[in-house]
């Protein structure tokens, strides 16, 4: 059984709403180890980023309720 970006989505806003944050670093590491490298790309920067469709999916799920830090790289629960 395949890994869909929903489930991904789900676990990290999981994430977020057990620990309150989510760094984009143990994200990106978390879903390469757990739901497979198809989930990351390397983006723009040279850096591993996570799948469009999982960050439009988790935007849906979270409704606004997670907001991203773009100095710190990490979601939290606002």
């Amino acid at each position: 059984m395949s890994v869909t970006a929903n489930e991904v989505a789900e676990w990290m806003l999981n994430e977020v709403k057990s620990a309150g944050i989510l760094y984009q670093s143990d994200a990106v590491r978390h879903i390469s180890a757990h739901f497979g490298e198809a989930f990351i790309y390397v983006n723009e920067n040279g850096n591993a980023s996570i799948d469009k469709e999982v960050k439009k999916v988790f935007k849906k799920l979270h409704k606004g309720r997670v907001a991203w830090d773009r100095d710190a790289f990490f979601w939290g629960w606002t």
